[in-house]
C-alpha cells in the first residue's frame, strides 16, 4: 500500500501517541515513518541505561550546535532520539507537566483551547499514576508514571532537609495541587522498565491492520498539489520511495527535524530556501525561528558520606546492582539519577517559580568526549546540584545547510542572548551556593569542586557559566503555534498556516517552552492534537 489516510513523520513522543489514537477505531489507515530503528534494546529498556544511549548513533541523532558566542564559542551537544519512541526512549524519564500558568500563557498568546483548564484533561487521559488518582492525577492511561521513594538514595533526604532549612516548601507531587517547592521527581517507568511513548502507545497498536510502521525511513521532502500537502518522499535502504496521504500529512519529527523537513520541502524563509536552490512553496519566515531551550548549571560536590558513586563505581557494586535489578527490577538501575528536584522562586516579588532544581546523588566528570558515565561515576563520593531558569527569553534558529535531507541542519541556540537570561542563570548559581550552605547539606559536603571556592564574584560565577553551562535537551517552538503567520507556523488547531492537509504536532509547536521537562507536555499536545485531527475528519 502506498496510499493512506494519514502519514505521520516521526515515531517519537508525539508520533507514537498519534499513531495509536488515529487508528484506534479502525476508520483510518495510517503510515508512521521513523528514521531510526527498533527500541527493543536492553539499554533502552533499563532506566539508567540512558547513559549508554547518550552517544550511540544507532539510536541518537547526536546533533552538534553551531559555536555559541555567550558560552565561549563552545559547540553544544544535543542528543535526540532516532529510534521508536524518539527522545522518550533515551531521556532521563523525569515526568513534569509544567506550571499551570505556562498553558494559560499559551492561550493568552492567541491560542484558544490551550489554557490549563483545557489541557489538564489530556494530561490526565495520558497517564496511569502509580500513586493513584485525584483531581489532578489519573489512572488507567497508557503512560505509567512511578514514584522513586522505594529506590531513592539516602542523600536525597539531606537535600530535602536543606530545602526546608532554606525556607522552601516541600511538595509530594510536582504534577499535583502544588508544583512549587522541593521534592522527589516522578519518572516514566513501569515494573523497573522505561515507559517510553513507544512502549505506552505504539506497541499496543502495532497489531492493528490499519497501521503500518516503517523504520529506517528518512523523510526527504513533502509532496504538494499546489498549496496542499499530498504525500511524502522518503529514503529507505538507499531507495527513494513515495507515499500519499488522502487526508493529511502530520509532522511529528521534533523541534529540529520538523522545521528541517518543512524547509527542505519549500516552506520556510524564502531567502534561505533560494540560497539552497529549493523552490519556494510558501514564504514562511517563522519556520525554524523562535528556538527555545533550558540551559543548566551544575555545581559538583565531593561528599563526606557514600553516594551512588560507591554503589556503581566498583565492580562488586555493579554486580550487586545488576543482580538486584535482574531479580527484582529494583535498585539504582531501575530509576533515573535525577532524583531530587524542585521549582522555586529565587527572589521576592515573583508571581511563580522561576527556577527548576535537580539533585543527583552521584558525580561524574563531564567533558569527556563520547562518554556519559552514569555507570562509571567518580571514584570518590560526590553529588550534583543543578539549576535551570524556567522561562528563558533568548531565541535561536534551525536552518538547513543544503538541499540534502541527510545533512544535519545548523542549530544556533543563541544562549544567554538577553540580560534576563544572564541574570537568571547567575541567580541560579548563587541559589545553589545558598542551598549547599544549609546545615543538612554542608554537613555532608567535603568540598565544592565546581565551580570551586575560589570562584566568588558575579563576574567569576558568570565566567564559570560561560565555561560549563549546558543544555538539558528541551528544544521547542521552532514551528510554534500562534495566530499570525508572520510570527508562527501553525494555528491553534496545529494546521500549518497557508498550506492545506498539513499539521505539525510535536514540541516544535509549543508557543513557548514550559517550566520544566518537556516530554509530558509533548505527549499531552499529541493527545489533544489527535482529537483535533479526528474532529476535523
Amino acid at each position: 500500500m502506498t496510499d493512506y489516510d494519514y502519514i505521520i513523520v516521526g515515531a517519537g513522543s508525539a508520533g507514537c501517541v498519534l499513531a495509536n489514537r488515529l487508528t484506534a477505531d479502525g476508520r483510518f489507515t495510517v503510515l508512521l515513518l521513523e528514521a531510526g530503528g527498533s527500541d527493543r534494546r536492553f539499554w533502552i529498556q533499563v532506566p539508567i541505561g540512558y547513559g549508554k544511549s547518550f552517544y550511540n548513533p544507532q539510536v541518537n541523532w547526536m546533533y552538534r550546535t553551531e559555536p555559541d558566542p555567550a558560552l565561549g564559542g563552545r559547540q553544544g551537544y544535543w542528543p535526540r532520539g532516532k529510534v521508536l519512541g524518539g527522545s522518550s526512549s533515551i531521556n532521563a524519564m523525569v515526568h513534569v507537566r509544567g506550571q499551570a500558568a505556562d498553558f494559560d500563557d499559551w492561550q493568552a498568546a492567541g491560542n484558544p483551547g490551550w489554557g490549563w483548564a483545557d489541557v489538564l484533561p489530556y494530561f490526565r487521559r495520558s497517564e496511569d499514576n502509580a500513586a493513584g488518582a485525584d483531581a489532578w492525577r489519573a489512572t488507567g492511561g497508557p503512560l505509567h508514571v512511578s514514584t522513586i521513594d522505594r529506590d531513592r538514595h539516602p542523600t536525597c533526604l539531606a537535600y530535602l532537609q536543606a530545602c526546608r532549612e532554606a525556607g522552601l516548601p516541600i511538595t509530594d507531587d510536582f504534577n499535583g495541587a502544588q508544583q512549587e517547592g522541593a521534592g522527589l521527581y516522578q519518572i516514566a517507568t513501569k515494573g523497573g522498565l522505561r515507559m517510553s511513548a513507544a512502549r505506552a502507545y505504539l506497541h499496543p497498536a502495532t497489531g492493528r491492520a490499519n497501521l503500518r510502521v516503517e523504520t529506517d525511513s528518512h523523510a526527504a521532502r513533502l509532496l504538494f498539489d499546489g498549496r496542499r500537502a499530498r504525500g511524502i518522499e522518503y529514503i529507505r535502504a538507499g531507495t527513494r520511495l513515495v507515499a500519499r496521504a488522502r487526508r493529511e500529512v502530520i509532522l511529528a519529527a521534533g523541534a529540529i527535524n520538523s522545521p528541517q523537513l518543512l524547509q527542505l520541502s519549500g516552506i520556510g524563509p524564502a531567502a534561505l530556501l533560494r540560497r539552497h536552490g529549493i523552490p519556494v512553496v510558501l514564504d514562511a519566515p517563522a519556520v525554524g525561528r523562535n528556538l527555545q531551550d533550558h540551559l543548566c548549571i551544575d555545581h559538583l560536590y565531593r561528599a563526606r558520606v557514600p553516594t551512588l558513586n560507591q554503589q556503581l563505581r566498583p565492580w562488586w557494586g555493579k554486580l550487586r546492582a545488576g543482580l538486584a535489578y535482574l531479580a527484582l527490577r529494583r535498585g539504582p538501575l531501575a530509576i533515573s539519577v535525577n532524583q531530587g528536584g524542585g521549582f522555586v522562586r529565587t527572589r521576592p516579588g515573583l508571581d511563580r517559580p522561576n527556577m527548576q532544581l535537580y539533585f543527583s546523588p552521584l558525580s561524574y566528570t563531564r567533558g569527556v568526549p563520547g562518554k556519559r558515565a552514569l555507570m562509571q561515576p567518580d571514584p570518590f563520593p560526590g553529588f550534583l546540584l543543578s539549576a535551570q531558569p524556567c522561562r528563558p527569553t533568548s531565541r535561536g534558529t534551525i536552518e538547513i545547510r543544503s538541499a540534502d535531507p541527510l545533512e544535519a541542519p545548523a542549530i544556533h541556540p543563541n544562549s544567554l542572548a538577553t540580560e534576563h537570561d544572564r541574570a537568571e542563570l547567575l541567580e541560579g548559581s548563587r541559589f545553589l551556593r545558598r542551598l549547599a550552605a544549609m546545615p543538612a547539606l554542608s554537613g555532608i559536603i567535603a568540598a565544592e569542586m565546581e565551580p570551586g571556592p575560589a570562584v566568588r564574584s558575579d563576574a567569576e560565577l558568570f565566567e564559570d557559566i560561560r565555561r560549563r553551562a549546558s543544555s538539558v535537551f528541551h528544544p521547542v517552538s521552532t514551528c510554534r503555534m500562534g495566530p499570525d503567520a508572520a510570527e508562527a507556523v501553525v494555528d491553534h488547531r496545529l494546521r500549518v498556516h497557508g498550506i492545506g492537509g498539513l499539521r505539525v504536532i510535536d514540541a516544535s509547536a509549543f508557543p513557548a517552552v514550559t517550566s520544566g521537562n518537556t516530554n509530558a507536555p509533548t505527549i499531552m499536545l499529541a493527545e489533544k492534537g489527535a482529537d483535533l485531527v479526528l474532529a476535523d475528519a
